[in-house]
């Protein structure tokens, strides 16, 4: 057992010696485009966890909504009721395109919550913002993906932090991007008969 022991410790030495070498080289800052995309569940879930951060070190931040219309959610409330001071929140879609069922409508609501997104990351004040569902509009060609990338490539301020949500993330993006997560679906209650549960999808 002492013997285990030993060999742990200096095994974890080692590792730590080593990690802190990598560590020492890694000085540099910068505001990130980061994507989370994929089939599985999560991807808005884990990019409102890095609003809520931001939240709790008091750092400004916004949220832009580019499909989820009117229905009620846990982020929603909580930001609205409680932190609107530090982060804007604006839901501008109206829906999944199968219920609004009208694709001029559809075009006109992501044009005008694209445009809310730019003016918030021109905002150097603020530092995180999160575009929830944005792949979605995109992959429908409500906004141009090359007009999005560019954007983000050449205006957006130096430190502000870009979150991008939604499935079939564009190459176009995930290439300008510095961190991108790919959501894997391996096992859903949805496909058990199970509709989506509050606490746990809103």
């Amino acid at each position: 057992m002492i013997d285990d022991s030993s060999r742990h410790n200096e095994k974890m030495a080692k590792k730590k010696q080593a990690r802190d070498k990598i560590m020492s080289t890694k000085t540099d800052k910068k505001g990130l485009v980061i994507i989370h995309t994929g089939k599985g569940k999560g991807k808005s879930s884990a990019a409102f966890g890095m609003i809520f951060r931001c939240i709790a070190h008091d750092m400004k931040c916004g949220v832009v909504q580019f499909i989820k219309g009117g229905m009620d959610t846990g982020e929603r409330n909580l930001i609205t009721k409680y932190h609107s001071e530090i982060c804007a929140f604006h839901t501008m879609g109206e829906g999944f395109t199968w219920e609004t069922q009208d694709r001029d409508r559809d075009i006109e609501m992501a044009q005008k919550a694209w445009a809310k997104a730019k003016e918030l990351i021109s905002d150097e004040s603020i530092t995180m913002v999160l575009l929830d569902e944005i792949n979605i509009a995109l992959r429908y060609g409500y906004i141009d993906v090359a007009e999005v990338a560019a954007f983000l490539e050449n205006e957006k301020p130096y430190m502000t932090h870009v979150v991008l949500t939604g499935r079939n993330a564009a190459e176009p993006l995930i290439e300008i991007a510095d961190l991108v997560t790919e959501m894997e679906l391996v096992k859903h209650p949805f496909r058990s008969g199970i509709k989506a549960q509050i606490g746990v999808e809103f």
